[in-house]
Formats: structure tokens, sequence, C-alpha cells
């Protein structure tokens, strides 16, 4: 990371940059960031190998097919497709890698066992000109044609690499094999957190059974979030052990027949990744595709809540949401209640990195420390907090909450901050008094 970031407890950082803390009260362009962008490390049989690729709902739709070896209705897209259901922009990974699938004629474009399932079609045209037709099928289905007069004229497609010395003669398909997938190990999801650390998302999303892996990720949250200064959460299964409000934790496993039971956290991570800031995740219904265990006594219910779980509950036929929570269980002085909902999270991460945006791209190194630049950043503080009070984000706001002033040194700036969120209604006491 090129500027320095995260929190502070003294005024003495080496690096240029924007450092933010948030604590618990007593008791650019200064707009607000669009939400709804998730990264995961995946297991994949197809694709892009050791590369953080951008996909949106779009070109998922369109093009799963090229990236990651399926149709988009195919059974083993239904992760993603759950994932889709609320987020706008997936940063994807494919985890570990394979063998390239071939045959004569051509070579797969990506390592992998689902290369297996490509093979080539040449039909030899009548006339003059000895003109052939070479097709390329996926599962059987025509993905690409091109008719040429030899194997030097065949171009590439998103699924195929020709040989150019190949002969080509007549085949109604000559399936390419080989093809096959690489053992994942650790230092394959520790590859993907190092690249992925140059990346803004605000969730990310591991689909991992392991305690040891999930402790990797669950520290890798924690140093960006606390050190650098990179404001993000994390959605894992059942790893409430992580007690920090970066880590979201869900309790419930699915059991549908060959799909892992770690994998409701798509739907999650595109749910709070895709969730307002002035909005909860409580009570929001499950509308993903996969069969989720929601089987528990009350009993069990208020244990999970207590013990920092997300967790899903069944309300006639609906499966919802508890309540929208994090792992953090242990407070303190600085870290109260209020820290342990997302929305609250959600609120502080957008201001720490709309605001950090802000200092290090109009002001760092380009605006004096005078009274003139202080004021200027102090209106745009304003501004931005403003936005996030009309939308009804933070409430009982005013400007005199904001002041900006020299820090210690003539380079420095401090910025005091107070903020009141707002969380959506979680319970009702009523009282009828019937004469």
């Amino acid at each position: 990371m090129a500027l320095g970031g995260g929190t502070f407890t003294v005024q003495n950082k080496q690096l240029p940059g924007a450092y933010i803390n948030f604590v618990s009260a007593s008791s650019a362009d200064p707009a607000l960031s669009e939400r709804g962008i998730v990264t995961m490390p995946l297991k994949l049989d197809w694709g892009k190998e050791k590369e953080v690729f951008e996909v949106d709902w779009e070109l998922f739709q369109k093009n799963s097919g090229e990236l990651f070896g399926y149709e988009y209705t195919h059974e083993k897209l239904k992760g993603l497709r759950d994932l889709f259901k609320n987020a706008r922009t997936l940063y994807a990974y494919r985890i570990g890698g394979g063998e390239k699938a071939a045959n004569d004629f051509a070579g797969a474009k990506y390592g992998g066992a689902r290369g297996n399932a490509l093979s080539v079609a040449i039909t030899a045209e009548g006339g003059e000109k000895k003109l052939f037709t070479v097709k390329t099928l996926l599962d059987g289905k025509e993905v690409d044609s091109q008719t040429v007069s030899g194997a030097n004229e065949l171009v590439g497609n998103p699924y195929l690499d020709f040989n150019p010395e190949a002969e080509l003669i007549a085949t109604a398909g000559t399936p390419l094999s080989g093809g096959s997938d690489k053992t994942v190990s650790d230092g394959d999801y520790a590859d993907y957190l190092n690249k992925i650390e140059s990346y803004g998302f605000n969730v990310m999303a591991a689909e991992v059974s392991d305690n040891t892996l999930k402790g990797m990720f669950a520290d890798f949250t924690k140093r960006m979030r606390d050190e650098m200064g990179i404001k993000f959460q994390l959605v894992l299964h059942n790893y409430p052990a992580a007690d920090h409000m970066g880590v979201i934790s869900v309790k419930n496993e699915v059991v549908d027949e060959n799909a892992p039971k770690e994998s409701l956290v798509y739907w999650t991570a595109g749910a709070e990744a895709g969730c307002g800031i002035n909005k909860s995740c409580q009570n929001r219904r499950y509308d993903g595709e996969f069969t989720v265990n929601a089987d528990y006594t009350q009993s069990q219910l208020k244990a999970a809540a207590a013990s920092g779980e997300l967790v899903f509950h069944r309300v006639g036929s609906d499966i919802r949401i508890l309540e929208d929570k994090n792992t953090l269980v242990n407070l303190s002085d600085e870290l109260g209640e209020v820290f342990k909902d997302n929305q609250t999270v959600r609120v502080i991460d957008q201001i720490a990195n709309d605001i950090a945006v802000l200092f290090n791209t109009k002001y760092l190194g380009v605006v004096p420390n005078d009274s003139a630049g202080r004021v200027s950043l102090w209106a745009d503080i304003v501004k931005h907090h403003e936005q996030l009070k009309n939308v009804r984000a933070i409430e009982n706001f005013s400007d005199s909450d904001v002041t900006v002033t020299q820090g210690e040194s003539k380079k420095s700036v401090v910025v005091n901050d107070a903020v009141t969120v707002v969380n959506a209604m979680s319970k009702l006491y009523m009282t009828v008094n019937v004469n």
C-alpha cells in the first residue's frame, strides 16, 4: 500500500496517509461511495489462475461459461448466483489451478478438469478451396465456429488455443483429455490475500472449513482494518472465535447434496455488501437456492446471538436473519455494545473509507496546512456527514461535531468527529391498557 493508514495512539506515524480511530462515546469529492463489492477466493476447475478478475452480474450471466466453465444455470454456479442476488461486483480469484487438457488440434485455454468437457468437431466443406469448419464444443454444445483452409488460420477463442501445425481432418468431435485440478494448499490462500490487499471492497468471504485457514483470514482482516486502515468485513462459516467487529460468523449449514456446508457465506456476503448504510440485514429473508438448516430452539438462538454468531431462523415458511451482528463479544471502554451491530460497522467503515479517499486524493501534498486549508477539509467532512444524515444513517449531527486543527507537526491535521449511528428497529415493548 503506497499510503499510510489505520488507527493511531500517538501522532508518530512515518508514512503520509489517513489514520482514523473509532471509539465509543461515554455511555476527492465528499460523496458517499457505492457499496456492493465482494471478493472471494474460489475453488474452480476452469478459469484464470493466480489472478484477481472483476465480474459484475451482467458479465456473470452472459459469460459464465468463459469465466467459470459452466452455463449460468449450472448447479456448480449456485453459490455465485446466490452472491449476485445482492452484490454489484465480485473480485474473484481462482485458488489452485491445474493441468491443461489437450488433443491434436488444440489445448484448453486454462488448466483444470473442466477442460476435459471440451471437444473439437471438424467438417470438410465441398468446393475447390478445400475449406474446413472447425467447431469448439463444451458439453457437446457449440461455443465457437470458424471456417478456414488450414490450422494456421484458426484464431484462439475463450476456450481453446489451436495448434497451428495440426492437420485438419473431418471428425464428429474429438475430446480434449488430460485436464486435472491441482490440490489446493494454504499457500494458495495466502497468495490470494497478498494479491487482494491493493483492492477496495466491502466484504470478503471464504468458503473454508479448516479453522487454521479461518484464523488466517480473520487475522488478515484484523490487520487490514486496524493497522492499514482498509475497512471491510469478512464472512466465514462457524468461526465466532474471531471476536472482532470486522468478522461475521454464519452459524447455519446448508444440507443440499454435494454442496459444501459452508455455502451460505455466498448469499450472506452479497447481502452484507449490498446492504445500504442506512439499512440492516436483520430479519432479511433468505431468497437463495440452497436448503438451509434453520431448526433451532429459542434457547439455541439466544446462545448463538450471545456468542457472536449470525444465525438464520425459521419464520413460518421463510428463513430469515435473526440479528445482523458480528463476532465481537468482549467489549471495552472504546468498543461498546453498539459495535456488535453490522449496521454500525457499515456506517463507520463508510466514513473511514470515504474520508481517507477524500484526504489522500484532494488534500495530501496539495492543500496548505493553514487556517483556510483546514476550513476546507472541515467543510468537506461536514458535507459528507450531512449526506449520511439525509439518508438517515446518522442522526443529531451538527457541523460543530467536527473540528479540524493543526497537529503536533506542521504537516499534520487532527480531526475530532462525533456521530450517532441510526440503527433499525429491533425490539417492540408495548403496553396496552384495557378499560
